[in-house]
């Protein structure tokens, strides 16, 4: 009786278990449901604003994210869950108007009415983790002011800016 005698096959298909079981310990949906079951996410609001988005209706496409409640975050092209809509704000379009006299003064821009755009700042809270740098990262992203991310909901899907990130302690 001899050692039993290992086929390239079975060196195969270990390697193949062994590249699964990894990929399941190091997976991003464990990586954070380690991470709030000890306590080390926080909640975290941050504001995003969209400029220039056309819309038919803009008033009511704020009152139904608004009315909803909440809103899918989208960053680097990866959903990452529902985040809470605390406040929504419409932002107006300001322009400057020169005066004979010299005098430059700034007025609500007249072309609003005439070309709809969607211009808001919306304030989103969701749970985010303090990165060893003092950064904050959000569903696997580093969320940083300037960073690009995208809202969607049943009848939208909206890209916006990072304006603002508040986290406790920050």
């Amino acid at each position: 009786m001899g050692l039993p005698r290992i086929s390239w096959v079975d060196l195969g298909a270990a390697v193949a278990v062994l590249g699964a079981a990894a990929g399941v310990l190091w997976s991003p949906k464990l990586t954070g449901a380690v991470a709030k079951a000890t306590g080390a996410l926080q909640p975290v609001e941050f504001s995003v604003d969209i400029k220039h988005t056309p819309a038919a209706d803009p008033e009511a496409l704020l009152e139904r994210i608004e009315q909803r409640g909440s809103t899918s975050l989208v960053i680097r092209n990866q959903p990452h869950g529902t985040v809470a809509v605390k406040s929504v704000a419409r932002l107006k379009r300001q322009v400057a108007v020169v005066f004979p006299d010299g005098q430059v003064q700034s007025v609500p821009d007249p072309n609003d009415d005439i070309f709809t755009n969607f211009d808001a700042r919306l304030v989103l809270e969701g749970e985010g983790q303090r990165t060893s740098s003092g950064g904050v990262v959000v569903g696997n992203q580093a969320l940083k002011i300037g960073s690009h991310v995208e809202l969607e909901g049943p009848t939208y899907r909206i890209k916006g800016m990072v304006s603002g990130i508040q986290l406790e302690g920050l």
